[in-house]
């Protein structure tokens, strides 16, 4: 299927998401859409795909013009999406979501349905139980569960929104083969992505959108200077981590005990010093999303003690530890950082620390001005926080924080952004470290864990490495150690 857009334009409030964008997606070939967090990438798929329609321009299909008011509507038209979080149901079995939606859901036999399941799980190698709950998943196998469930409906272009946020690198090899050989059987691919590597390595074509409009194409082979020139229009500068010395011991964890339904974790130790990055590696659920809430005050322990800056917090709760300065920007944004719903200007009216009976507005609208400017923030006080693009969501999570923090902690700080917005990030968390600030951060960039912390810990199955010199390893030997060899 061969596609044009003509001049789309897509509009939220004052936010000129897509202005004018025309391009072409070719028949049978892998093409990256890449740019910087709010270039309008995510927009354009959900307009292409229906989960959005277009306030101005034509999508042409194989020539004949097209729009879809539905998701339903693009499948049945040959476009399919795979959004960076699956839309799965995961209450339901796998069998029982590969139906979800199919043209003939009323009718189907589950006998049948199980054997299309399993036909084509085998064609692209794909290991995936019928029986078992899509809550059981991980995020890369809930992905080939949705491609396979696509699939089955005919589609003819398959888009990728952010595809390898969150799997391993056996899924992402996995992920890439079953790309390329799609692509071989004439499937039409759009990778959205904001990782230059990827799109490099997999793509034979990429169009560059710039502030919602076309920066330009390229055709294979093209570097990753050529994709940040088209992205951001310069050359970006390389962040360097200065050294800091390190103040006083500010978080002691003594023979911590941590019971969850999933995960029971015991004789955690940590220490860890005001000015000091420390860095957790580790698959999803392995137990270091639990040690970071322990130390906000979010999750508490079963056994042992905790102190920050000296005072024994075992057992209190997150107001307390705020008030010492500790402070936790969680990985999902929306569902526990912010409040969808609501504008930039009512969350700063929530924060106000003088608020009394009656909410302060006119403050609230210039602290949101205020802090719109100075964190580059893409938006007006008026704007939606679910309307952000997710580099923009994060700027406005970390433009909340207090001036003045004792401990600082992050989920995953820059998942899902582009190479410009965690460069800023990580100018501003440094920034914060020179204060004094520690950070204690989880990421599944390997590379961003090596280069920015001063000691990195590694999780596997509930079980916490030792404390490692960050100088002392490489992305390569912390893959290793992720994989169970701790020592």
């Amino acid at each position: 299927m061969f596609i044009e857009l003509e001049n789309i334009h897509k509009h939220f409030g004052r936010v000129h998401a897509n202005a004018g964008i025309s391009l072409t997606v070719p028949e049978g070939r892998i093409m990256g859409l890449l740019g910087e967090n709010g270039a309008g990438k995510t927009t354009l798929a959900k307009i292409l795909s229906g989960y959005q329609t277009h306030d101005a321009g034509t999508i042409y299909l194989d020539g004949k013009q097209a729009s879809f008011r539905s998701p339903a509507e693009a499948i049945r038209a040959g476009i399919g999406m795979l959004h960076q979080d699956p839309l799965d149901v995961p209450a339901l079995s796998v069998l029982e979501n590969f139906e979800l939606g199919g043209l003939q859901s009323g009718l189907r036999k589950s006998r049948a349905s199980a054997a299309r399941l399993q036909e084509l799980c085998k064609r692209f190698g794909f290991s995936l139980d019928a029986d078992a709950a899509v809550s059981s998943l991980t995020i890369g196998e809930r992905q080939q569960l949705e491609i396979v469930r696509l699939l089955d409906q005919g589609v003819q272009v398959l888009i990728l929104d952010e595809p390898t946020t969150g799997i391993s690198s056996p899924q992402k090899v996995l992920l890439f083969r079953t790309l390329h050989r799609l692509a071989s059987e004439g499937i039409s691919i759009i990778f959205v992505s904001h990782k230059l590597d990827e799109v490099e390595q997999l793509c034979s074509s990429v169009t560059v959108l710039r502030r919602g409009q076309v920066a330009g194409s390229l055709e294979s082979p093209f570097s990753p200077a050529d994709l940040v020139l088209l992205m951001f229009g310069k050359a970006l500068d390389i962040t360097e981590r200065p050294d800091v010395p390190l103040g006083d011991s500010l978080v002691e964890l003594r023979d911590g005990t941590i019971r969850t339904y999933r995960l029971t974790m015991d004789h955690l130790t940590l220490e860890l010093r005001a000015g000091e990055v420390v860095g957790l590696a580790g698959l999803e659920g392995s137990g270091q999303q639990l040690l970071m809430r322990a130390c906000a005050g979010i999750q508490p322990l079963a056994g042992g003690t905790l102190a920050i800056a000296g005072q024994d917090m075992t057992r209190k709760n997150y107001r307390e530890f705020a008030r010492l300065g500790v402070r936790f920007v969680p990985a999902a944004r929306l569902e526990e950082g912010l409040i969808s719903g609501m504008s930039i200007r009512e969350h700063y009216a929530l924060i106000d620390p003088n608020q009394g009976n009656v909410i302060a507005w006119g403050n609230a609208q210039t602290q949101a001005a205020e802090k719109i400017s100075e964190y580059n923030i893409v938006g007006s006080p008026d704007s939606l926080v679910q309307a952000l693009s997710g580099g923009n969501q994060q700027r406005l999570l970390l433009a909340m924080l207090p001036e003045k923090l004792a401990l600082l902690i992050l989920e995953h700080p820059t998942r899902g952004l582009d190479i410009g917005s965690s460069r800023w990030i990580w100018e501003h968390l440094l920034e914060r470290r020179l204060q004094g600030t520690a950070i204690l951060f989880t990421s599944t960039d390997l590379d961003e864990l090596v280069k920015y912390s001063d000691r990195v810990i590694v999780f596997s199955g509930g079980m916490m490495s030792a404390p490692t010199p960050a100088s002392q390893v490489t992305s390569e030997s912390l893959g290793y150690m992720i994989g169970g060899n701790l020592r």
